[in-house]
């Protein structure tokens, strides 16, 4: 077998598939429980197993590694992998060196920290780290990581698919970057602060840590992205170095916190720049989001397209931790998270063309003790307790919970349309989200340093996302489809209008860029605040002199001014915060500006908080106020621009989602999210036309449908396919269209003719739900 990656594809033997995966941690669990759980990952519709594969518990006292159970079952990584061999399932190895998992020392053998003390690093003013991060680039490390590749690398490389094995993918370190970033606290050693100097081609040295400037520690940021990349290519050779080839390499992405994706982007811009370009590699989320609401919605779809702006034409989207489980991770039912979030979230994961979904944790286990005894308590290898992964769809006891169900039935859904999404692509209209990776440089701040504190709080307020997040959240709910794009190194469509939140800092070279787009003849919805500086902090206007503009100072609500705005034919509205903007050619004293049309206005004083304007063969509009998430408002902006959504709708209340994939022969499935706690009615229309003959379609609350549209015969469905002829009842509003110059017949449906076509209508019938029909021809 060969798993290659192509065109944003995985393909197995040449052909596009999707793989959905389960982790199980085979060193949490006796022997005699493995067959077990994997026959129920297998019962819930995956075609791949995925594991950590510590250090820390394979390496024995004398510093020799144990891989065969030599000394514990728990050890016997080869009878693992050769279980799922037997079961036909591929698996995702991931060796570390860190694997965290709640694992002590994130999976890192006490005896690198005894026998190699310095690596642990030094940080800001001399302190050690505060986690248990390690120098990456540390030689010793270095040394140490390589011993440990020596020996599980040739098991992996035996088993691997082009040997006949089942290993198809292997996943190079776990989160890098993360510890020193969620600590505020760089690597600082002697030996980085070298290499600091080196890489700034002496603009830096040790000396400026003790009085970091804004520029010095946006550029600690970037030296770091350099730091992984080569880190990461170290361990792939070390890797192909002992036999692992010709099988993707995987880097995980992390970065979301309390149920949000805000700060995911900070993931992606630690380590893109050890992914893009890199042959047979790509990145995948590593997200816990919790439920799948209006809240953050945007923040996955978001996050997955950040990850696809800075990927290449072959690196697909993957998903290597994808949160399965009730959500209850500290045992004190301070959360549950219902199992419909799992369905949601692998539905729209799907849509925007995610190729491999790896469940984490699908079962639960123990944690046995360690071979050195540790004296902190519990002296188990985590620290969760004898019991781990105890939110988990199965249980550390092998108890199924709320989560299969949900899970098996998503996962029986994306198997049933496998080769459809395997080989289709998300279509967007016309406008793409602006990715800054420089904006989310802020995962070093000086401790005391209020200038540079100031910089990170304007940044996390208005980048990404924007303000309060509605921009983004606005254009989803509002029935945009949109890619998202690097504007610092990736191509500027000048066909696709660029919606940029922006913050008071925006490099001068982008500033730069974006100007030039516009004045070039490409439109652009800036929402946030016109920048005014540069990284360093000097004053920089490139974009505000492109666009003849020029603003005041931002001005804020607090409990006794509540700042407001008003929109042409709009309510008056509060805002948070706006910022007032005027243009070069002077006002007149009908308040419009020279050049440009003002569109949104402070009430108290009549100055404009948004204008339209046009620069050089472009155009732009420029909202500098935390504007509410009204989509009629939000979808209004985009028109003026030329943008309008394909899809649209008629549904009462706002929470739903609506996107489309298609291959290149044209068969397309769209994908609708009822987002809303309440079950909600609509028609669809595409360009003004409605969809399915004018059907309505009704969504339960929470739920999701991928419906087919000119896949084989099927002009349209609305009920999911099954494979081919073969559809899955909803029991209410089931209708299909087949084009056919025989006759057709399915299991219980009324079928009338109208020329080639046939339409089949069943009654509604609850007790039908789930059931799959045949779309019979003669």
């Amino acid at each position: 077998m060969t798993v290659r990656l192509s065109s944003r594809r995985i393909l197995v033997d040449g052909e596009p598939a999707l793989v959905m995966s389960g982790e199980v941690h085979y060193f949490r669990l006796a022997a005699k429980d493995w067959p077990d759980r994997l026959d129920r990952l297998m019962e819930a519709g995956c075609t791949a197993v995925s594991s950590y594969m510590p250090w820390l518990v394979h390496e024995l006292p004398d510093g020799r590694a144990d891989l065969t159970g030599r000394t514990s079952e728990q050890r016997d990584l080869t009878g693992f992998l050769d279980l799922a061999a037997e079961r036909g399932l591929l698996v995702i190895a991931r060796p570390g060196p860190f694997v965290m998992a709640e694992l002590k020392n994130e999976g890192i053998p006490y005896r690198v920290y005894d026998e190699h003390p310095h690596v642990h690093p030094t940080s800001w003013d001399g302190a050690p780290a505060p986690t248990r991060t390690i120098d990456y680039l540390a030689p010793d490390f270095l040394g140490e990581v390589a011993r440990w590749y020596a020996a599980i690398m040739p098991v992996l490389a035996e088993r691997l698919v082009t040997r006949g094995g089942p290993v198809a993918a292997v996943q190079l370190d776990n989160e890098i970057g993360m510890l020193s970033w969620i600590s505020n606290s760089p690597d600082l050693t002697e030996v980085t602060l070298a290499d600091l100097e080196r890489w700034s081609g002496g603009r830096w040295s040790a000396r400026d840590v003790r009085n970091p400037s804004l520029a010095f520690q946006h550029d600690l940021g970037r030296h770091n992205r350099s730091r992984y990349a080569r880190y990461i290519a170290f361990l792939r050779e070390e890797a192909e170095k002992h036999g692992v080839r010709d099988v993707p390499f995987l880097i995980n992405l992390h970065g979301t916190s309390d149920g949000r994706g805000r700060t995911y982007p900070i993931g992606i811009s630690q380590l893109y720049q050890g992914v893009r370009g890199q042959s047979q590699l790509t990145s995948g989320s590593d997200h816990y989001l919790g439920d799948l609401t209006v809240t953050n919605v945007a923040d996955l779809y978001v996050g997955n397209a950040f990850m696809a702006a800075v990927h290449d034409a072959d690196q697909p989207l993957t998903s290597l931790e994808f949160e399965a489980g009730g959500g209850d991770y500290g045992e004190d039912l301070s959360r549950q998270v219902p199992p419909s979030a799992v369905e949601l979230k692998t539905r729209l994961c799907l849509a925007q063309g995610n190729r491999l979904i790896n469940y984490y944790l699908f079962a639960g286990g123990f944690n046995p003790p360690l071979d050195l005894p540790v004296a902190d308590g519990n002296s188990r290898i985590a620290f969760t307790g004898e019991r781990h992964g105890f939110a988990a769809p199965v249980s550390p006891e092998g108890a199924v919970g709320p989560p299969y169900e949900a899970l098996r039935a998503v996962v029986t859904a994306a198997r049933g349309v496998a080769p459809l999404l395997a080989d289709m692509d998300e279509e967007h209209d016309g406008l793409a989200l602006a990715f800054v990776p420089d904006h989310y440089l802020t995962e070093y701040a000086y401790p005391g340093d209020r200038e540079r504190a100031e910089v990170v709080a304007d940044l996390e307020r208005f980048r990404g996302m924007g303000a309060r997040d509605v921009p983004a959240r606005a254009l989803l709910l509002a029935g945009f489809s949109f890619p998202a794009v690097d504007v610092q190194e990736g191509t500027l469509d000048p066909a696709r209008a660029l919606v940029l939140a922006s913050a008071s800092t925006l490099a001068a070279e982008v500033q730069e860029r974006v100007a030039a787009f516009v004045l070039g003849g490409g439109r652009l919805l800036l929402a946030g605040v016109l920048p005014h500086r540069d990284v360093d902090g000097t004053r920089c206007t490139v974009l505000a002199d492109a666009l003849g503009l020029s603003a005041g100072p931002l001005v804020n609500g607090t409990p006794d001014h509540f700042p407001s705005v008003r929109a042409e034919g709009e309510p008056e509205v509060r805002v948070g915060v706006m910022q007032h903007l005027s243009h070069g050619g002077g006002s007149h004293g009908d308040g419009s500006h020279a050049g440009g049309e003002v569109i949104v206005r402070d009430v108290a004083t009549g100055e404009a908080a948004g204008v339209e304007v046009r620069a050089g063969a472009g155009q732009a509009i420029v909202l500098t106020c935390d504007y509410p998430c009204h989509l009629p408002f939000w979808t209004g902006l985009l028109a003026r621009l030329g943008v309008r959504p394909r899809h649209t709708h008629d549904a009462p209340q706002p929470g739903i989602v609506v996107t489309s994939t298609a291959d290149a022969s044209g068969r397309r499935l769209l994908h609708l999210l009822n987002l809303a706690p309440f079950p909600q009615s609509l028609v669809v229309r595409r360009d003004g036309v409605a969809l399915f003959d004018g059907r309505r379609i009704d969504l339960p609350a929470r739920s999701g449908l991928m419906l087919p549209e000119g896949v084989g015969a099927i002009v349209w469905a609305t009920c999911e396919p099954v494979g081919t002829y073969a559809l899955r009842r909803r029991g209410r509003g089931d209708a299909a269209a087949v084009e056919s110059d025989g006759e057709v017949s399915a299991e219980g449906a009324t079928v009338t003719r109208d020329g080639s076509r046939w339409l089949l209508t069943w009654p509604d019938d609850p007790a039908a739900a789930g059931r799959t029909v045949r779309v019979l021809q003669k």
